[in-house]
């Protein structure tokens, strides 16, 4: 073969070093090329991976609010510890909000338009939300409430200005001496997180119980959690309520004292929920229950009193609450100093992140949130209470993660009825006749 014939004759070397003639070369270039056009299709078509994941979450992640509250130690915890990793969410954001006005504006935005897309939130706010009655124009955004993220462990503190009182969960001590300053011409003023959640349901009850009219006696305002504190240290207020960390750190500082914790209202109440905006969840199911099992892992963690000084450290840091750990472990532990020489150790009002079927959405619980936002006119008393509690509460998605996360039978309630509830003032909550309830109560908006 001559020299310039053998130049023509191209040859390459395959991978075990054989000869290929170049018409062979072209073919195998021609399906490399084709190849690599269906993937980048497939991946125009499938932004979030969901055909290469198959039976995995349709996409990697979502984006999720909390406020610096004990409550949302859950969230930060499947952050911190890599449960959203484990369950193929590793980029599930968990994003902090300035107010409960904040995580309502963002839910309804949601991510696509740079908002969130579910939230650490006050169990009543899905249902507000869902239903327009809080919302710009009350336009409804749908929610699903998915879980419960904690039992217990709110509380309502009282100035220092009324320390000689002692008040409890009795807050008749009050009356008068608030009465004398509103003849005074002066202003009584009771703080609480949001209108209709879960802090302004709590603090209403304390005081109508005592006769004290919410809307009538005092002024109730509105505060953010992590401004509580410092607004009572210059005289803003008179009394409020909110969660963890902030009466402890008010005791610490000397400001106020601890009347009462939520949970001598109403032992093993549901407090704050993961919601989420519901066309999320019904467009990322698979993504959805991972993140719930993520969740409920890291309650389990929260649960375990061999892990409260690290969760302390770990959501006391200034990326997440910003709180020192001596305001956070004590009540953490149930060990509670209220602040007017009362002190408690081994207290059964510390908050219950899995234990007493912490994580599970009962409906009866919700019904009587419902019931709550009707008594203090939130919502009409001609409502279908169950129908709405059946379209929000997600209870069969909690049962679908935690069968999948094989959480044990005896951590599975057997119905979405608790029952009866009982409260401090002997006041009985009968889910199957919500009406019974609302006409016991001598002090509410709803005619009923």
């Amino acid at each position: 073969m001559s020299k310039t014939r053998a130049s023509k004759t191209v040859l390459r070397l395959s991978a075990t070093g054989s000869a290929i003639d170049r018409r062979t070369f072209v073919r195998q270039a021609a399906a490399t090329a084709a190849t690599a056009a269906l993937i980048s299709a497939i991946k125009t078509a499938f932004p979030g991976g969901a055909f290469a994941q198959g039976s995995g979450p349709e996409v990697k992640g979502a984006k999720l609010g909390y406020i610096a509250l004990t409550d949302a130690s859950s969230l930060v915890i499947a952050k911190e510890k890599g449960f959203f990793e484990k369950h193929a969410v590793p980029d599930v954001e968990v994003a902090k909000q300035a107010s409960w006005g904040a995580t309502r504006d963002n839910i309804v935005l949601g991510s696509e338009k740079n908002g969130i897309d579910g939230a650490h939130i006050l169990s009543p706010m899905p249902y507000l939300i869902s239903t327009g009655k809080i919302t710009q124009n009350n336009v409804p955004t749908p929610m699903y409430l998915l879980l419960r993220l904690n039992l217990d462990a709110q509380a309502i503190s009282v100035s220092n200005d009324f320390r000689d009182l002692k008040v409890t969960t009795d807050a008749k001590p009050l009356k008068a001496v608030w009465d004398a300053k509103k003849a005074a011409g002066k202003e009584v003023k009771v703080a609480m997180t949001f209108p209709g959640g879960t802090h302004d349901v709590w603090i209403r009850y304390w005081l109508a119980a005592a006769g004290i009219d919410p809307d009538k006696d005092v002024s109730l305002i509105t505060v953010p959690p992590p401004q509580m504190v410092a607004n009572m240290k210059v005289g803003n207020m008179d009394a409020f309520c909110v969660g963890d960390p902030w009466h402890e750190q008010l005791v610490n500082q000397g400001i106020g004292y601890t009347a009462c914790t939520t949970g001598e209202l109403w032992f093993k109440h549901p407090e704050k929920a993961l919601g989420m905006r519901a066309d999320w969840v019904d467009k990322h199911p698979k993504a959805a229950e991972a993140i719930m099992m993520a969740v409920m892992e890291a309650q389990q963690w929260c649960e375990k009193r061999e892990n409260k000084d690290e969760l302390a450290a770990i959501t006391g840091r200034r990326q997440w609450f910003n709180v020192p750990v001596a305001d956070m472990i004590g009540r953490l532990k149930g060990e509670i100093n209220y602040g007017h020489g009362r002190v408690e150790k081994d207290s059964k009002q510390y908050m219950k992140f899995w234990s007493e079927h912490a994580s599970y959405p009962f409906k009866s619980h919700d019904a009587w949130f419902v019931t709550e936002d009707i008594r203090w006119g939130k919502f009409e008393p001609d409502i279908d209470i169950n129908a709405l509690v059946d379209k929000v509460n997600r209870e069969d998605l909690w049962r679908a993660a935690a069968k999948t996360l094989g959480v044990a039978a005896v951590d599975i309630p057997a119905s979405t009825s608790r029952g009866k509830e009982t409260f401090f003032d002997g006041k009985i909550f009968d889910p199957a006749d919500p009406m019974a309830y609302l006409k016991s109560l001598a002090i509410k908006r709803a005619m009923v």
